[in-house]
């Protein structure tokens, strides 16, 4: 019998190619770098990488993921703890004002150049961790941002290499107190840096696996009702030109984390204004990179 048919088809060759979708899963301080397959199951990556950290966010690792056979890896319950995607970061750095439409809801004007200002790495936690108002707050804010993960050390890189030294990208919470941010005196960071004020993940998804980073929708809603509603199209500096920029002040390196700036729909341009309280559940989502669910505790 001949199978004409199959003339000049290409067989896949070695393993299938799997979606990216990087998480690490467990206890806090205890969790475990982890895939979710291309059927949405959990898998335990621990055999072939120790954790998703600077020494481990390059091709390297993910030329080893794509030689697995994922699905003969061990499967984790769905029930787990998600933690933060990335560990050990040097940098958790954020921009401000970066929507057309956020910086026109606070009376501001767009600014010439991005706003930058530092997330203390001790206020990462993980995507569905409860968020923590700190004492003396009266003014705690939600703002849901996309998030870069650098992969290769940048240093004074001209904005058509920026993509090369990102590794991948993921969803952040910039939860703000407000007063200690603006009403305080100094820099922004005492008013970002709080615990439990950076959930990032649920998932790190590396850059091949997002089209166009710049049109991806973002929500955020605060027990139940739509508050954020946006797309990164309305971005002022674009995630390539924000990579560049900021490498012209400081070496970005691998496992680094740069959250890029939020849409409208803040508690703290609203009117009346709102803020978080004890009780209120947030979710976010981000196109590509899932979802977070988090319970506020006063």
């Amino acid at each position: 019998m001949v199978f004409n048919h199959l003339i000049g088809v290409r067989f896949p060759v070695g393993p299938p190619k799997y979606n990216m979708k990087l998480l690490r899963v467990g206890a806090l301080n205890e969790e475990k770098p982890a895939i979710i397959d291309n059927d949405g199951v959990i898998r335990n990556l621990s055999s072939v990488i120790k954790d998703f950290d600077p020494t481990t966010l390059n091709q390297e690792t993910i030329k080893k993921i794509h030689k697995q056979n994922i699905k003969k890896l061990p499967i984790i319950s769905k029930g787990i703890r998600v933690g933060a995607c990335v560990s050990n970061q040097q940098k958790f750095i954020g921009i401000g004002l970066n929507y057309i439409d956020h910086a026109a809801e606070t009376g501001m004007d767009p600014p010439k150049e991005p706003i930058v200002f530092f997330k203390a790495n001790s206020c990462i936690s993980g995507p569905n961790d409860d968020v923590i108002i700190p004492k003396n707050s009266n003014k705690t804010d939600w703002e849901v941002e996309l998030g870069i993960v650098i992969g290769k050390k940048a240093n004074y890189i001209s904005k058509s290499d920026s993509s090369d030294h990102i590794f991948g990208y993921c969803l952040v919470n910039d939860i703000s107190e407000r007063e200690f941010q603006i009403e305080r005196s100094g820099l922004w960071d005492k008013g970002k840096g709080c615990d439990t004020f950076g959930p990032i993940g649920p998932y790190l998804v590396t850059k091949d696996e997002i089209k166009d980073v710049q049109n991806l929708n973002l929500e955020m809603r605060l027990n139940g009702d739509l508050m954020q509603k946006g797309n990164t199209k309305k971005m002022i500096f674009s995630v390539d030109y924000i990579v560049s920029y900021l490498s012209h002040f400081m070496s970005l390196n691998p496992g680094d984390i740069i959250t890029t700036g939020t849409p409208a729909g803040v508690g703290m341009s609203r009117n009346p204004k709102i803020f978080l309280k004890n009780g209120d559940q947030m979710l976010l989502k981000i196109d590509n990179l899932g979802s977070q669910t988090q319970k506020v505790i006063g």
